[in-house]
């Protein structure tokens, strides 16, 4: 998959780039706050329909601006053409595949981006959120059933919490109904998640190898947020008094995580902020070619302030991995790096949210 035209209005500092992209490697270089970053902030919106970077969502709209919206043409392995478009002047966003108004997931499903950033370590060293969203979003690519499993699972999650925060005595008969749906969208969900590691170990056992040789084999574990030989149904009514006193469900897939052991660093402290920079590039790199695996085409690949992010070697390695693979990239820093020196790239200088074409 390749993006032939991206347009953007109104995202932070961009107030209106219309670009025509290399279907392979895109350099946007410029001083520290010049906008690069958010360009490729604006591919990552059309593929999870949230930003990488923290922050509120209101931070993303230009300021004096009442909308942004961002816009792309698509094209697929197999030649099809999709345009798609995502923008938001309220509170909710709004998605178009081909001008017709779909659902974020639709929208989601027809464009995919893998980002590594200064952020990225946090998927390692984070809170466990950032990992079940790595994975889910790997799994919602490939599992087609997952998203609407997922959904009932949250509503009856919602329901439950809402129960558990009441002010009122609420009687077990309440609770039965969603306790019942949240096992049974639970053993589905971590069924899916299961799968999906499956055949993700091999793809990140090559790609950490690559990159971190000195820690030896890799073990990838994975924790479904409830006791492995319980039922969640039965668990969830034992811990209604534990979850009403905490004001939430305490247990359930929503609670999953997973974690990275290495033959010589086994405890996530053993490692270097360096080291969890690479092992999340592990990450963003294996989920990347079992994407291109399971779906017949690479996704689009981001790669922001690579230069200041990875040394000279594991620029060059990554780069040429990436070349290889017949990827699109689209990567930023302040000057073009050293591993693209022999490599055609189309190049875009970015200025006060402006950007032109240099190459």
């Amino acid at each position: 998959m390749r993006i032939e035209r991206l347009r953007i209005r109104g995202l932070r500092c961009l107030t209106d780039i219309d670009l025509a992209l290399n279907p392979a490697i895109n350099l946007f270089i410029g001083d520290n706050g010049a906008g690069k970053t958010s360009v490729l902030e604006a591919v990552f919106l059309l593929s999870h329909a949230s930003s990488f970077r923290s922050g509120a969502k209101d931070a993303l709209l230009q300021r004096g601006a009442n909308q942004l919206s961002v816009f792309a043409e698509l094209r697929h392995s197999d030649d099809r053409m999709c345009r798609i478009g995502l923008g938001r002047g309220s509170a909710r966003w709004e998605a178009k595949v081909d001008g017709e108004n779909v659902a974020l997931g639709q929208l989601v499903r027809q464009c995919a981006v893998v980002c590594f950033e200064p952020g990225s370590h946090a998927l390692i060293a984070g809170p466990s959120e950032e990992r079940r969203r790595y994975l889910d979003w790997g799994v919602f690519h490939v599992e087609h059933d997952f998203i609407s499993c997922w959904r009932r699972y949250q509503r009856a999650l919602k329901q439950r919490n809402s129960l558990l925060r009441s002010s009122t005595i609420v009687s077990d008969a309440l609770f039965e109904p969603w306790e019942s749906e949240l096992a049974q969208t639970a053993e589905r969900i971590d069924s899916f998640r299961r799968a999906y590691l499956d055949l993700l170990r091999p793809k990140l056992a090559s790609s950490a190898a690559g990159l971190l040789p000195e820690l030896g084999g890799l073990e990838l574990r994975y924790r479904r947020g409830w006791a492995e030989d319980a039922d969640l149904g039965r668990l969830l009514q034992e811990q209604r008094g534990r979850d009403v006193a905490r004001g939430h469900t305490t247990v359930g897939p929503h609670r999953a995580d997973w974690s990275i052991a290495f033959e010589h660093a086994p405890l996530r402290e053993h490692l270097s902020r360096g080291q969890e920079k690479l092992t999340a590039l592990g990450c963003m790199l294996a989920q990347a070619q079992l994407h291109a695996d399971c779906c017949g085409e690479w996704p689009v690949v981001c790669l922001d302030d690579l230069a200041s992010e990875l040394d000279q070697a594991h620029q060059t390695a990554v780069v040429e991995q990436l070349i290889a693979a017949g990827a699109q990239v689209l990567l930023t820093g302040t000057e073009a790096p050293r591993a693209l020196s022999a490599i055609s790239t189309s190049m875009f200088h970015v200025e006060q949210g402006l950007v032109a074409r240099l190459l």
